[in-house]
């Protein structure tokens, strides 16, 4: 029998072989070994009797805001929030300041991630219509998740409105391309809708009909250029309907916040309520769970999106858009599961199994033999309320304060390393860029 670095034992293991009780054998950061380890000699031992151990959890869309904003969260603290969350690996977006949209931007970013960030990572290039000829080789670039595009304007000033301009971005890469899709010619004609200081107008601004008509014409550039898309932070009933006759060409993200708030948040949460797109009624997020149920929907993605409490506070609509989410993701989809809206196993299908299967992640997303050791461990039973001083984010708060939730990460595995233990940071950051098989080429 092997001897290993470390032996979790006794968990509850959600695989592909099912939900059931058993041991993992960690060498070197990767699982070497599955099953009846109780015979076996290792460094250490983590009885995890009680809990369920998932493929480490990897959220595909966070906005942790360096360089430029640090003001209100950085590569540190919005790591610290992912890990305390259980969050294992995340996809960073580009909208930064300066923009990461060169070569010399990008590897800024990974220079200043690298054992500074307490989970794994990487980086979206953000696409414009200056740097079409350098996206080939900027998405290959050692831990480029591929290229981001703003189809309608948000934080920052990233944006690429017309379809000329990305049908020449989508000519010129080879990998998946992640899209913001709400039409800016629309979102330009109707912004007379947006009432002084109401949030809840909100979404009539932003209404249903400006994402889905962005989204037919993204999916048409697709097909025309006979390249795949990744639709982000779906909204709506309509889009879902719609993308489920082409995922051919497009993946769809939904997100823990439009699954879970309504419309009647805005009264409850004013600005704090406020995202791009925006929280609609119940109808829209009754066809997301759908969406869900059906398959449509391939991940989650908590698109956590930090501002101070000032920059929310701001009378709308001077509001920003965005909230917190990466620490809240498991959490919150945890007691989804606990209410029976899905199961755990399609739980672990959209954080863990999707993001690598759609991404090409390298040894991610999955508890077998020769994968990172990434583990998301939890407790399924454990009843906890979120709070706002629970949230590492420099922005401190969370939407979700006061709710109480069951089931709760009590343990975050980043390659082999016990990162957090029971709400405790208990090693030192070593977080390092992720690898994807479509990039090999470039990390030779």
């Amino acid at each position: 029998m092997n001897s290993f670095d470390t032996i979790f034992r006794r968990g509850t293991v959600v695989n592909h072989h099912g939900i059931h009780e058993t041991d993992i054998g960690v060498e070197n950061g990767r699982i070497t070994a599955l099953g009846n380890l109780s015979r076996a000699a290792s460094k250490a031992v983590i009885d995890c009797k009680g809990l369920h151990i998932l493929p480490g959890v990897v959220d595909t869309q966070v906005h942790f805001r360096e360089p430029g904003l640090t003001h209100k969260e950085d590569l540190e603290s919005g790591s610290r929030g992912a890990v305390l969350g259980g969050v294992t690996g995340v996809f960073e977006m580009p909208n930064t300041n300066p923009l990461t949209t060169t070569r010399e931007t990008f590897e800024e970013k990974i220079a200043a991630a690298k054992n500074r960030m307490h989970c794994d990572f990487a980086f979206y290039v953000g696409g414009t219509h200056s740097n079409v000829a350098e996206l080939p080789i900027l998405e290959r670039l050692p831990g480029c998740a591929g290229v981001k595009v703003f189809m309608g304007s948000s934080t920052g000033s990233l944006l690429v409105q017309d379809d000329d301009g990305v049908e020449a971005i989508l000519n010129a890469i080879s990998r998946r391309a992640a899209f913001h899709s709400e039409d800016e010619y629309m979102l330009e004609e109707r912004k007379d809708l947006r009432v002084q200081s109401d949030p809840s107008s909100h979404p009539v601004w932003r209404s249903p009909e400006v994402a889905l008509n962005c989204t037919k014409r993204l999916v048409a550039l697709a097909h025309k250029t006979g390249k795949r898309i990744h639709v982000l932070h779906i909204s709506t009933g309509e889009e879902i309907a719609f993308l489920a006759d082409h995922k051919d060409v497009a993946s769809v993200e939904v997100t823990p916040h439009h699954l879970t708030l309504d419309n009647t948040a805005y009264a409850r949460l004013g600005t704090y309520a406020q995202m791009n797109p925006p929280v609609r009624d119940k109808s829209h997020q009754d066809q997301i769970w759908a969406g869900v149920a059906n398959g449509v929907a391939d991940i989650l993605g908590s698109d956590h999106a930090p501002h101070t409490r000032e920059e929310k506070e701001h009378a709308y609509p001077d509001s920003h858009s965005g909230m917190t989410g990466v620490q809240t993701l498991v959490p919150i989809m945890l007691n989804h599961v606990n209410e029976g809206s899905l199961s755990l196993e399609r739980f672990v299908d959209m954080t863990s199994h999707g993001p690598n299967r759609l991404f090409g992640i390298v040894g991610k997303g999955r508890i077998a033999v020769g994968y990172d050791a990434d583990l998301t461990i939890v407790d399924m039973k454990r009843r906890e309320t979120i709070t706002n001083d629970w949230i590492a984010s420099r922005a401190g708060w969370t939407p979700y304060d006061g709710v109480t939730v069951t089931g709760w990460p009590v343990g975050t595995i980043v390659r082999g390393h016990k990162v957090m233990w029971d709400g405790e940071l208990v090693t030192p950051s070593t977080g390092q860029p992720m690898r994807f098989s479509e990039a090999l080429t470039a990390q030779t």
